[in-house]
């Protein structure tokens, strides 16, 4: 059965209330007949934070802002998900997390990002910790989820394994920084993932300055599904169509791991 999905580009909210902002996105994704909602990397942040900001910012991952965000999801009846500054229980860094909320309120799925983006002069291992295994692919009502955090996408073996995992949706929730030719790697990272995978993937980008501001969903057979640079990007989403995709090219099936290092 088909399905409506949501992306919430948010960005930093004026009075820094990100709650406030989740409830305002929400609402406007349910009137729009949203089911599953996906909010984008920093979204627990008020603000750009130093690395003693974030550590302080961190919290136990069934903390008080999993709680306010289960409200968010009981509220309206969506399925949401969200990242957030994780407390790393060794005593370093925290993890950045996404967490996979149900129309309950409670935690479906959680993934600590992997690939940590020391590049063009950002040290993100400097301020936060790497999780140290890959998504698990998540059980739905709509469909199997699997997620990547924003530099994830750059490792093909993300998306490969959770579509061998029998992923029909790959999320990114991104902070995708921008510069020259950044947007374009965005767009067609996005849409190779979908292609190689044969499974729908989308790109939730957060909506500071320093990023691209630009969300996407891509199709199984790489058709642009959506785009869009306002704060709520919303697509229908059609797991069949995975399946067709997938019986005509089964690339999946050969594959020959044996020869793969």
């Amino acid at each position: 059965m088909p399905f409506t999905l949501g992306l919430a580009q948010t960005g930093y909210p004026c009075d820094g209330d990100v709650l406030r902002q989740a409830q305002t996105l929400a609402a406007r994704a349910r009137l729009r007949g949203v089911e599953l909602l996906a909010f984008p990397e920093n979204f627990m942040s008020p603000r750009e934070l130093s690395a003693p900001e974030l550590a302080t910012l961190a919290e136990p991952l069934d903390g008080p802002f999993t709680q306010s965000m289960a409200t968010v999801a009981r509220t309206h009846g969506l399925w949401v998900v969200y990242t957030m500054s994780e407390v790393n229980p060794a005593g370093g860094p925290p993890f950045n997390t996404a967490v996979v909320l149900s129309s309950d309120g409670s935690i479906r799925g959680v993934y600590r990002k992997t690939h940590l983006y020391d590049a063009h002069g950002v040290r993100e291992s400097d301020r936060m910790s790497a999780g140290h295994s890959l998504c698990a692919p998540i059980r739905t009502p709509f469909c199997t989820l699997g997620l990547g955090i924003c530099y994830d996408l750059r490792f093909p073996e993300v998306a490969r394994s959770l579509a061998v995992g029998g992923c029909d949706l790959v999320l990114f929730l991104a902070a995708w920084h921008d510069g020259p030719q950044k947007p374009l790697h965005w767009k067609t990272l996005l849409q190779a993932r979908a292609i190689e995978n044969e499974c729908f993937v989308g790109g939730v980008c957060h909506g500071g300055r320093r990023y691209v501001r630009e969300s996407h969903v891509y199709g199984p057979l790489g058709e642009p599904c959506a785009t869009g640079s306002g704060d709520l990007l919303v697509c229908s989403i059609d797991p069949h169509a995975v399946t067709s995709a997938r019986d005509a090219m089964p690339v999946l099936s050969h594959r020959r791991p044996d020869l793969y290092t």
